[in-house]
């Protein structure tokens, strides 16, 4: 078993602050849910028992719940999140809420998809989780991630991610959070005025403001981010000795993968 301070290495409890503010689903969620998984349409949730890894308030488990999934179970370390999790998923009564490590799965042979999506890329063992992901499912079963990618994130890389590491991961909570309105004011109407062609911004000059700063906020508290190249998301499912992987662009900045156990 892995002690707290393990875990807390992935800042659990810095983003249940956050999701403690932004904890209400938004329509347009379901937009990002499906590209950050673009291998499963709606009905491919249909019946299925799936385990949500990492689950944060619950946004992602919500939309297969609502196609039809047979089963879900949400599992995060924080209990802000944990709380934002049971609120938000309490109208399904096919879904449990479990305070649970990504690092110690207790499910094996359990599921028809085990998902993470914004959690691998800041853990310190991701290999670790990825492997009790796999211990989870059912032979055949499915191991699908959505992380940060390398390309077109150099700015972030080369300015963000220095200030992260030196400054802001090291601050109290509410102060980064208070800094956030900042660059929030810079972008949110640069979005609106600059035809930006890069997928990502297209999608988030659709975001109200309060919904962008959670996005810009959220980059900035974590301790650890890292940001990946095709080849590196990969080699840990290879490492997992996951078959028939699949390795896509999700709006020319990150990469979702799947594999099969």
């Amino acid at each position: 078993m892995n002690n707290l301070s393990t875990l807390q290495k992935g800042s659990p409890d810095r983003f249940g602050y956050e999701w403690s503010l932004y904890s209400e689903i938004r329509p347009i969620y379901e937009e990002q849910f499906r590209r950050w998984l673009p291998f499963f349409s709606g009905s491919d949730w249909s019946g299925k028992k799936f385990l949500d890894v990492g689950c944060g308030m619950g946004r992602n488990s919500y939309w297969p719940l609502k196609d039809g999934a047979l089963s879900g179970v949400s599992i995060d370390v924080d209990d802000n999140s944990l709380h934002s999790a049971k609120k938000n998923l309490g109208i399904f009564p096919n879904s449990q809420v479990i305070k649970m490590s990504a690092y110690d799965i207790e499910y094996h042979d359990e599921f028809d998809i085990a998902f993470s999506i914004g959690v691998i890329h800041h853990l310190e063992k991701p290999s670790v989780a990825i492997q009790a992901m796999k211990n989870s499912v059912k032979l055949g079963g499915k191991v699908a991630i959505w992380v940060y990618g390398f390309q077109n994130n150099q700015w972030l890389l080369h300015f963000l991610n220095p200030l992260r590491k030196a400054i802001f991961s090291k601050l109290p909570i509410g102060f980064v959070h208070h800094l956030s309105l900042y660059p929030t004011l810079i972008l949110y109407p640069c979005l609106r005025i600059i035809d930006f062609k890069l997928a990502y911004l297209r999608l988030i000059s659709q975001f109200d403001f309060k919904h962008l700063r959670s996005i810009i906020f959220d980059q900035m508290l974590p301790e650890i981010a890292n940001y990946w190249t095709e080849n590196e998301v990969r080699q840990i499912f290879i490492d997992a000795r996951l078959k028939n992987i699949k390795v896509e662009s999700v709006n020319g900045m990150s990469w979702a993968a799947v594999g099969e156990r």
